[in-house]
């Protein structure tokens, strides 16, 4: 099995993402990373997916997304064609004795401290995975007392824009008038 990274381009709508998550659960298939937000325009919203799959069936989950309403595009980006990042909040024991080991640490790794109390720092790395799991190894002798992490998000490299490919108007039904 092998990692993708598929980024999908959807009508900003209550629901959509249940519905293309339910899709990948219906066929067994293990979602290692989900990112949502809104894109350059306020009706879409781009969804960066990252699943470990065989090819052929990734190809039928594709066709599958694209037979959705509320799907406009789906791309699999190429690592080599893409950029990728996400995002780690380390809650760290750091007293007196041990504090500028840590920021050591941090400056080493291009992180950031976003919080400090007298007994930890709170610590914001981003980069690809390797990047987050090789500041994880180092940082963990000090003593991680909390962890959260966003899902990647990737844009392709270059010029060029999935959107400006590939956007069809996104129309709203009109109800019909009573009577």
């Amino acid at each position: 099995m092998s990692k993708h990274t598929l980024s999908v381009m959807v009508e900003n709508k209550p629901g959509v993402l249940a519905r293309i998550a339910g899709l990948f659960s219906r066929r067994g298939f293990n979602i290692d990373s989900l990112a949502v937000g809104p894109t350059e325009h306020a009706e879409i919203s781009r969804m960066t997916i990252v699943v470990s799959v065989e090819e052929s069936p990734l190809e039928q989950v594709t066709k599958q997304l694209n037979k959705l309403i509320e799907v406009i595009k789906v791309v699999e980006l190429d690592p080599a064609a893409s950029v990728s990042r996400e995002l780690m909040l380390v809650k760290v024991k750091a007293d007196a004795s041990t504090r500028g080991q840590v920021l050591e640490v941090v400056q080493l790794f291009r992180a950031k401290v976003v919080d400090v109390a007298v007994d930890a720092v709170t610590i914001q790395v981003t980069g690809n995975q390797d990047k987050l799991d090789d500041f994880l190894r180092i940082i963990e002798p000090y003593g991680v007392r909390e962890l959260v992490q966003s899902g990647v998000v990737a844009v392709g490299r270059g010029g060029r824009s999935v959107s400006e490919r590939t956007l069809r108007p996104v129309t709203v039904p009109v109800p019909k008038a009573a009577g």
